[in-house]
């Protein structure tokens, strides 16, 4: 007989460090946990999966904040250790679908907004400053209307000294 309590330790860790798609990681240890034959077959309580929920959360916090950050990428180069801007706003896309579907709402979902908002902030803060130093070109790899459609999801804005970064996105999408 399966020990619930370590499977599901288990199963949060597998979700919590579980790659690019913590929404599969989550949906594979709930089918684990309550109906793989190979499972306990367990029937969870609302804090139990609270519990690989947030570690879901988690996850695609990290994930949508890493490639918001100019440390992963190299200098002077500027080629991208990680994917970029793109990557940031399809799984901050991906964190709004799962959040929707496992209807989660409240503070979790507002913390990784604004923490995303932040670290797009910061991002182009230091964007800003390292193209006009004139070390390297730019790392956006997104175009302009997309980044500002990222802002306003959000709800930051471009206003300002980011509307000539413009000048500095690609016309299309990498």
């Amino acid at each position: 007989m399966i020990d619930l309590s370590e499977a599901l330790e288990n199963e949060w860790y597998i979700v919590r460090y579980s790659g690019e798609i913590p929404e599969i990681a989550y949906n594979s240890s709930i089918y684990f946990l309550t109906r793989a034959q190979d499972g306990p077959q367990a029937r969870l309580d609302e804090a139990q999966i609270k519990l690989l929920q947030d570690a879901a959360v988690a996850r695609f916090a990290e994930i949508v904040l890493r490639d918001l950050q100019h440390v992963n990428y190299s200098e002077p180069t500027g080629k991208p250790i990680r994917r970029g801007v793109v990557r940031s706003i399809a799984n901050y896309r991906r964190f709004c679908v799962f959040c929707e579907r496992q209807q989660l709402g409240g503070v979790a979902v507002e913390r990784v907004r604004n923490q995303a908002a932040e670290a797009l902030l910061i991002f182009l803060t230091t964007e800003l400053e390292q193209l006009q130093s004139g070390k390297r070109l730019s790392v956006i790899n997104c175009t302009y209307k997309e980044l500002q459609d990222y802002a306003e999801l959000l709800g930051v804005g471009l206003q300002g000294r980011y509307q000539s970064l413009e000048q500095h996105c690609p016309a299309s999408s990498a």
